[in-house]
């Protein structure tokens, strides 16, 4: 199968502009920005696949081609990465199975996620689009709830049936949980992955649905695919070790950082 794999960026982002080229720290002391260390992390993906920054911004333009990046440049009025991940695709003249959406602000992406995506995907025909859900520990649990008693927008949680479909996502935690877990401890809750892989006709079709109630209230623009009656598969990942968050607020920079050291990734 044919896959590429997308990394929408813009500029102008509402809680924090300029976000894909904030620079964060590796363990070894080095420096690269948030666009660069996500365009390294999808390089890691096994398979012959061709991977763009997507963008409508030539600042962004600019940095990525300075560290060898292809760049696809789209349009203002694309409303999410979804939308510009399809624009991209049209604009690369199609032909592509699967696309994949990387999201610039998830440098920690370890491939096997992706891969489990483009697999799952393929088997999958009743799906539309795939993305991983990471079972939480005590840990990351407890660091989403310490968002949301900050008043801030941590990681997204996902609900999903017996057959691994999507029933819901949220900026809030789901479900509900009435005790507290030690950092090691196994919970209910499970972390959406700002990841996507999606079937190129869905992909299409997903600019021309007017955006619902629901992803307007969450700003969840894979809820789109729900309102509009898609299926969406969840894709249990494994962590296996690696920490992962997402670069969502300024507070975000240290948290990542702290995590690379941790891992030992530069």
């Amino acid at each position: 199968m044919r896959v590429l794999i997308v990394i929408p960026a813009r500029y102008a982002s509402s809680r924090y502009p300029g976000k894909p080229l904030v620079e964060l720290t590796g363990a070894g002391g080095g420096k690269k920005s948030l666009i660069q260390r996500s365009w390294e992390a999808a390089g890691q993906v096994l398979g012959d696949h061709r991977v763009v920054v997507a963008t409508d911004d030539d600042r962004i333009r600019q940095a990525a081609e300075g560290f060898g990046a292809e760049v696809v440049m789209t349009s203002e009025a694309c409303r999410n990465g979804t939308e510009r991940c399809a624009e991209a695709h049209e604009v690369l003249g199609g032909g592509y199975d699967i696309v994949v959406n990387l999201q610039g602000d998830a440098p920690l992406t370890p491939h096997w996620f992706v891969e489990a995506l483009i697999d799952e995907l393929s088997k999958d025909a009743d799906a539309g689009m795939a993305t991983p859900v990471l079972r939480c520990d005590g840990r990351a649990l407890n660091g989403f709830l310490e968002d949301r008693r900050a008043g801030r927008v941590g990681g997204t949680t996902a609900v999903f049936d017996s057959r691994g479909h999507a029933l819901y996502f949220s900026k809030e935690v789901i479900p509900y949980t009435s005790r507290p877990y030690d950092d090691a401890e196994e919970t209910p809750v499970f972390h959406h992955v700002g990841v996507y892989a999606y079937r190129a006709a869905a992909l299409s079709a997903y600019p021309g649905w007017s955006e619902g109630p629901l992803e307007g209230l969450e700003g969840l623009e894979q809820l789109r695919f729900l309102e509009n009656g898609r299926a969406v598969r969840c894709v249990d990942v494994e962590a296996r070790g690696r920490q992962f968050w997402e670069l969502n607020n300024p507070e975000d920079v240290p948290r990542i950082e702290k995590m690379m050291m941790e891992m030992g990734l530069d």
